[in-house]
């Protein structure tokens, strides 16, 4: 089924999250399929804190596609630390957007879920039918459940109100402007400021958590954004849909790729007293080629050095 609102340019459209890393991919990407720039919103956190349904109201007051894409989100660390505030932040958020939205009469809802939301075992590559068959890995559950809880209102909104509201599954990101925070940040960034830091002391050593078994796939930032925009312009179906490229890596493969393309000739010091977190992570990504025609195009070696580049750039 295709979206009834393919043509962007007359849109005024509505991207929460629209200053951080994916946010200005997206931005780009919307601009490029033809959208106006003057008539795309981004509302900064500061200023509209949608955790406020008022907040919420007037942020999609006379737009006609809303894209959430803003979250509160970080690694097995933040994860950790403050499991409460990672349920509460994402689920208000979202489901008061939603609803917002839908009284005010958007015509397109477009929500970007986590994989976090799929459950610890789940049979790889993951399929979209298999996101309810078992309990998220235990560090990431409550940001993966409240993400998940706004697929279910998307449905039912659309089942009651005929909302059109899709719902994506990008896989992890990585890219320019990815955050490097080392409280916050995921593992490619996290990696990638280790490896440059220890360099610049002298550091023969780099310790990373866990044992490297666990497996991951990566998704560029600009591909993701591509996506997204695409799904906006063609997808209109209840059933989520997965973004990825369907290329695995284990953690010990990422990291002694990391240290080749930055010349890291030190050891890496595995800490397996701390959390692998999900065993492994890898996409189907047949229904998202199939529903709007999405593949991804960065080759990952080509992506991580341009990653790099960006952050010895922006660190020195």
């Amino acid at each position: 089924m295709v979206a009834t609102e393919s043509n962007l340019k007359d849109q005024h459209i509505l991207v929460t999250g629209g200053s951080g890393f994916l946010g200005k991919a997206v931005v780009r990407q919307l601009c490029l399929a033809g959208a106006e720039m003057a008539k795309i919103t981004v509302p900064r956190s500061r200023d509209c804190d949608l955790r406020v349904m008022e907040n919420c109201q007037r942020a999609v007051d006379q737009q006609d596609v809303v894209i959430h894409l803003a979250a509160h989100v970080g690694g097995i660390g933040l994860n950790r630390e403050k499991p409460a505030e990672l349920f509460y932040d994402n689920l208000i958020m979202g489901t008061q957007l939603i609803h917002a939205a839908c009284e005010a009469g958007v015509k397109k809802f477009v929500c970007v879920g986590t994989i976090c939301a799929y459950p610890k075992f789940t049979p790889v590559p993951f399929k979209e039918d298999d996101l309810w068959n078992g309990y998220p890995e235990e560090t990431n559950a409550p940001y993966g459940i409240a993400k998940k809880a706004l697929l279910v209102q998307l449905q039912s909104y659309r089942q009651q109100y005929g909302f059109d509201g899709i719902y994506l599954l990008p896989v992890n990101l990585y890219g320019p402007e990815d955050n490097f925070d080392p409280r916050s940040s995921h593992v490619i960034p996290a990696l990638i400021r280790k490896v440059y830091e220890a360099q610049q002391r002298g550091d023969h050593q780099v310790p990373v958590w866990g044992d490297g078994s666990p497996s991951r796939e990566f998704l560029y930032v600009e591909d993701a954004a591509r996506g997204i925009v695409m799904g906006t312009q063609f997808y209109s179906d209840p059933e989520p849909v997965n973004l990825g490229t369907g290329y695995e890596i284990t953690i010990k493969d990422l990291v002694n790729l990391i240290s080749e393309l930055m010349e890291f000739e030190g050891d890496i010091v595995w800490e397996t007293d701390k959390p692998n977190g999900q065993p492994r992570r890898c996409l189907n990504t047949e229904r998202a080629r199939q529903g709007f025609g999405f593949v991804a195009q960065t080759d990952f070696r080509e992506g991580l050095k341009q990653t790099i580049a960006w952050y010895r750039q922006q660190a020195g």
